[in-house]
């Protein structure tokens, strides 16, 4: 059986977060956008128990073990 073509994928580097990411992978967009177009792609990473009660998006934490996908779903 053949592979299939695999979503765009990165491990973060050390001190990444959601805005790093998303200035690094998707600079054509806002940064406001890139952040919720990678959280949304991410659910497994973003939907994780946060380390505090504000939605701030530094919350929660990008870890270099995580597998970010950088791309849409197919």
């Amino acid at each position: 059986m053949a592979l299939t073509i695999q979503r765009k994928s990165i491990f973060p580097e050390s001190g990444d977060n959601w805005r790093t990411i998303a200035s690094r992978t998707l600079p054509r967009l806002s940064t406001e956008d890139a952040i919720a177009a990678l959280q949304s792609w991410n659910l497994h990473v973003f939907m994780r128990a946060s380390v505090g009660t504000s939605p701030d998006t530094e919350l929660h934490p990008v870890l270099p073990s995580d597998i970010i996908f950088i791309e849409a779903p197919r």
